[in-house]
């Protein structure tokens, strides 16, 4: 097995996306635009990271049905190491439908895990985890994640943890996280806190030496030695907003191995983030570390 640098565990689906000129309710609207590609929090981190230049590799679970092959394919399609993509025969693989209002680049999405059993601890190959200098996941998997994030924990290897939703053994994650950047969404579930400054202290509360939260077209926000520091997003005009977290996440990691001027890591992976929503899908729009460079020069 090669070193990858990073390594995402986690969820991967195969997208569905329609850009609509309004999101119909009990009616019928004509597509502006439609296609179909991978998707996922953590499946579309470590493509992001492949983009932005590391070597990846992604831990997961598909079925052996057409989606299944679809979403191996987008991956080895970015040279993404799928070795340990496990495929279940006779199961069907998760699936996500995107509806993205053409007016404001916000979107909706229905998804499902298909009949996938959970990936069990036992089908991860720690000793790609030993390997690798980043651990991403996105609390799904969560049984696999905690031997995954334990062995990171035992050789030094960072976890990197996009926390979207409180959901079932996520709170035994928390404990070994190095970076871990919620959601709005997650921040108040957890935090039981509306004000967003309330609940990054009560985050900041779990140890990891990075905490913050991504606040959308508010940017972001980290607490650094005991004080929040806020980063604006970049100003756009989205087409699409699908996995512009999961870039965020992502971006924020591969400049973190560079620096540890969180400034700095708020700012690139905001740059990422904002050339991504520039196109429909979650993935057509992550630019290469080049792309990045130039955004940033110019936007000074």
């Amino acid at each position: 097995m090669k070193q990858c640098d990073f390594v995402g565990l986690g969820f991967c689906s195969n997208d569905y996306l329609a850009l609509l000129p309004e999101i119909p309710i009990d009616n019928k609207v004509q597509m502006l635009e439609h296609l179909v590609q991978g998707g996922g929090p953590a499946a579309t981190s470590t493509v992001a990271a492949a983009r932005l230049g590391l070597s990846t590799a992604f831990i997961g679970v598909i079925g052996d049905d057409e989606p299944g092959k679809w979403i191996r394919r987008d991956f080895e399609a970015e040279k993404v190491d799928t070795r340990n993509l496990v495929s279940r025969p006779g199961r069907t693989s998760p699936i996500a439908y995107c509806w993205i209002d053409q007016p404001t680049g916000k979107r909706s999405v229905a998804w499902t895990r298909g009949n996938l059993e959970e990936l069990a601890p036992e089908e991860v190959d720690l000793d790609l985890i030993r390997q690798a200098k980043m651990l991403h996941i996105d609390g799904h998997q969560p049984k696999a994640a905690l031997a995954a994030v334990k062995e990171a924990r035992k050789h030094g290897v960072l976890v990197n943890f996009d926390a979207g939703t409180l959901r079932d053994g996520v709170p035994e994650l928390l404990g070994y996280t190095d970076i871990l950047i919620a959601s709005e969404f997650f921040a108040r579930q957890y935090s039981g806190e509306q004000d967003l400054e309330k609940a990054l202290v009560k985050l900041s509360a779990i140890g990891a030496a990075v905490t913050g939260i991504t606040m959308g077209e508010g940017g972001s926000m980290m607490m650094d030695h005991g004080k929040i520091i806020r980063c604006p997003a970049f100003k756009i005009k989205p087409v699409d907003t699908t996995g512009a977290g999961d870039v965020y996440h992502a971006a924020f990691g591969v400049r973190y191995l560079e620096t540890h001027d969180l400034m700095e890591c708020m700012r690139f992976a905001s740059a990422v983030s904002a050339i991504k929503c520039l196109q429909l899908g979650g993935r057509a729009g992550i630019p290469d570390r080049a792309q990045v460079d130039r955004f940033l020069a110019e936007h000074r």
